[in-house]
């Protein structure tokens, strides 16, 4: 259900990247954004595993050095037939926990020190396996396909813009834009729009994770009592965390509610519990 939900969302996400382009830009316009979304997200495709994990000083650790933590998440990547990934540590009290990579021959998880101190082992399987349910999933490419189309509109909206303020918006062939009103409208309303869609697709991959995790680690409830856990720490001993990265880890860094749920990359703890809590008892009568 939740991948007919991401090809739904992203398919929304083209076809308003389609009629942005024809309201604001034409079809030049729409093809010089893409191809400059195309670029910066290819780049931080290939790179961003090592310019996050570097953000957070995250260390690198061996079996020897972390015997605990590295023999679980091995056993967890055999049980899913995958190649080992690169297991590191954030030194921060805040538990929480990401994983990167651009696919499973590529991948890292990270965990912070913190997580350590306040999950049991079960607690801390359920969290590891979401992460590479997210790897295995192949979820950055997936971010990565709806932060370049949402990136081409933004950027069409700074076109617009600036056609607005030099006298754009001309009426005319199909090549250029939908007129100033329309154009205005567009540059306003589509980044928004985009942005919405692109957190919905962030928060249908988390739905995902957790289920494929909770199956991975056996037993739905130990990612469910570790996500109550991790959403009151995270609370109590807040994490000085990038907004551009936030989307990674397992909760939200970024506390938020109201209006601004709408825009958050991680559903509502309680609404991920509560279907982990079916998948382990079934639906509630």
């Amino acid at each position: 259900m939740n991948t007919i939900k991401t090809t739904f969302l992203l398919a929304l996400l083209t076809v308003l990247l389609v009629l942005a382009g024809g309201a604001i830009g034409g079809r030049g316009g729409m093809t010089i954004a893409l191809v400059i979304a195309t670029i910066m997200n290819f780049v931080s495709y290939w790179f961003s595993a090592k310019i996050v994990l570097a953000m957070y000083s995250a260390k690198e650790v061996t079996e020897t050095e972390a015997p605990e933590f590295y023999g679980l998440v091995r056993q967890l990547a055999v049980q899913a037939g995958m190649p080992m990934p690169k297991v590191y540590i954030i030194p921060s009290e805040t538990p929480n926990a990401f994983a990167t990579g651009r696919n499973p021959e590529h991948a890292a998880v990270a965990a912070t020190s913190g997580i350590m101190r306040i999950l049991t082992r079960e607690e801390l399987m359920g969290v590891m396996a979401h992460e590479l349910a997210h790897v295995k999933n192949r979820d950055i490419l997936i971010s990565s396909i709806a932060a370049t189309i949402a990136g081409a509109i933004t950027y069409l909206a700074h076109m617009a813009q600036w056609a607005a303020i030099f006298g754009g918006g001309r009426h005319g062939d199909d090549d250029e834009g939908g007129g100033i009103f329309g154009m205005l409208v567009m540059a306003i309303v589509a980044p928004i729009a985009a942005m919405l869609i692109q957190m919905a697709i962030s928060r249908s991959r988390e739905y995902q994770a957790d289920q494929g995790g909770a199956t991975l680690a056996g037993n739905p409830l130990h990612l469910a009592n570790a996500l109550k856990k991790l959403e009151l720490a995270n609370h109590q001993i807040p994490m000085e965390a990038n907004s551009a990265t936030a989307h990674m880890f397992i909760v939200n860094p970024l506390t938020g509610g109201g209006l601004m749920s709408l825009f958050s990359t991680h559903p509502p703890i309680e609404e991920r519990v509560r279907r982990l809590e079916e998948m382990a008892y079934g639906p509630r009568s």
